[in-house]
């Protein structure tokens, strides 16, 4: 672990500065940048049954990272404040020899929440993967294996709130409150996952910091299309359960209408049609009737969400909140009930059984897509019940822009094209 660590870290001191010497290049921004050092400290938040019988010590780690100041030569830049993005690695001892150590890697954006001379304050988000030594397969001997993470390499989600007090123009102190997830969305069982509840405190050092070298910041328009629809297609595979290898079909497809309330926030409505081959009463999920023969209709949830985006140019994160207005999976009851009978389905918004239960009537989306192409873009997202994550998508879509009337012109398209350098046509 000690050597892959010292491999990821080379790895990012020689891919960061030649990111920023290419931004130099290209003429979007200066060679500023910013090296972090931070240690830090959590507990485990709302621990599973699995960590509190391990009962580790808390998790400990150091955060680095590398640190790219605005250039305010983007427009998303400008549109949100000037954020920092970077680069970081953190590496965290997990408790014990049972839980393991992990090495994380991950992009990230900090966010101006305000700024004063002496304190400034950011909201961090991060996200990347992380790699644990202490997996279920890797002590399944020991007298109690770890069933939180069933999979060596998992998803790493990290957020808070970062607090910078500059000493001097090069040098300032960093501290952080923040919250990290750690799980494989279900791709392999076990699949309990880690919430961590972390506060950390550090240096970030500035290289090269003379603002005299920065370009006048160009002046940006707003965007030029107020509304845009989303037409995606995703897939992936599930692990249904600890005792079963096998690895289940899902997919998904979404279309969806994004009304832009900023030039980097947009809220709307879509809807979502999921197909879960993981349904069904052979995979002792525990979830359905075992008496009932599930068809390929059971499997098939239609729902309606509340779709909500924050763009950073090329790329957009997205958090969806919807409900299941088909859903002929859901539970149903093996005994007599007192309201529904025997044998009947619960009724379409149900309530969940409690805290762990991998089913619910409604259902969280969020994940990133990144523009490759024009309108064409790839993504990734989580599908959960709750905080009980369902499985992992892959996906890849098509956006279509509409352009606002003042900004269509007589005999073009009203759909609008993404290309280099667009702002100049506006």
């Amino acid at each position: 672990m000690r050597y892959l660590y010292s491999c990821l870290l080379c790895v990012l001191l020689l891919v960061s500065p030649l990111s920023a010497q290419n931004n130099h290049i290209e003429k979007y921004g200066n060679d500023r940048f910013s090296i972090k050092t931070q240690f830090f400290m959590g507990t485990y938040l709302d621990p599973s049954a699995n960590i509190k019988e391990i009962d580790p010590n808390a998790p400990v780690g150091l955060n680095l990272g590398i640190e790219f100041p605005s250039s305010r030569q983007r427009p998303w830049q400008q549109y949100l404040n000037d954020p920092t993005v970077g680069l970081g690695i953190t590496s965290i001892n997990l408790g014990n020899d049972v839980m393991g150590e992990g090495i994380a890697m991950y992009p990230y954006i900090l966010l101006n929440v305000f700024r004063k001379e002496h304190f400034n304050v950011n909201i961090k988000l991060a996200s990347g993967l992380i790699a644990v030594n202490g997996h279920y397969k890797a002590t399944i001997n020991e007298e109690i294996p770890n069933k939180t993470f069933g999979s060596c390499i998992n998803a790493y989600l990290n957020g808070g709130l970062n607090l910078d007090f500059p000493i001097t123009r090069n040098l300032k102190i960093n501290s952080e409150l923040g919250f990290v997830h750690i799980s494989n969305g279900r791709i392999a069982e076990p699949n309990k996952g880690a919430n961590i509840l972390y506060g950390g405190v550090g240096l970030v050092a500035t290289i090269n910091p003379d603002e005299d070298k920065e370009k006048n910041p160009e002046i940006f328009p707003d965007l030029p299309y107020r509304w845009s629809l989303n037409i995606t297609g995703a897939a992936g595979a599930q692990n249904a359960d600890l005792s079963d290898e096998r690895k289940f079909f899902i997919s998904t497809f979404h279309i969806g209408g994004i009304y832009n309330v900023t030039n980097w926030y947009g809220v709307g409505l879509g809807a979502d049609v999921f197909y879960n081959d993981a349904i069904g009463n052979e995979t002792n999920r525990g979830l359905f009737c075992e008496e009932h023969d599930y068809s390929t209709a059971d499997k098939i949830r239609v729902g309606i969400a509340l779709n909500n985006e924050l763009q950073f140019g090329d790329v957009t994160a997205m958090v969806d909140w919807g409900v299941y207005l088909i859903n002929p999976s859901r539970h149903y009851y093996s005994r007599d009930h007192k309201d529904f009978g025997h044998n009947h389905r619960l009724p379409l918004f149900y309530k969940t059984k409690g805290a762990g239960s991998q089913e619910a009537c409604h259902y969280i989306r969020f994940g990133v897509k990144y523009r490759i192409w024009d309108n064409l873009y790839i993504q990734a997202l989580a599908k959960t019940h709750r905080h009980i994550a369902e499985y992992i998508e892959f996906g890849v879509g098509y956006q279509i822009p509409f352009l606002k009337k003042q900004n269509r012109k007589e005999g073009k398209s009203a759909i609008f094209h993404y290309r280099k350098n667009w702002w100049k046509d506006f």
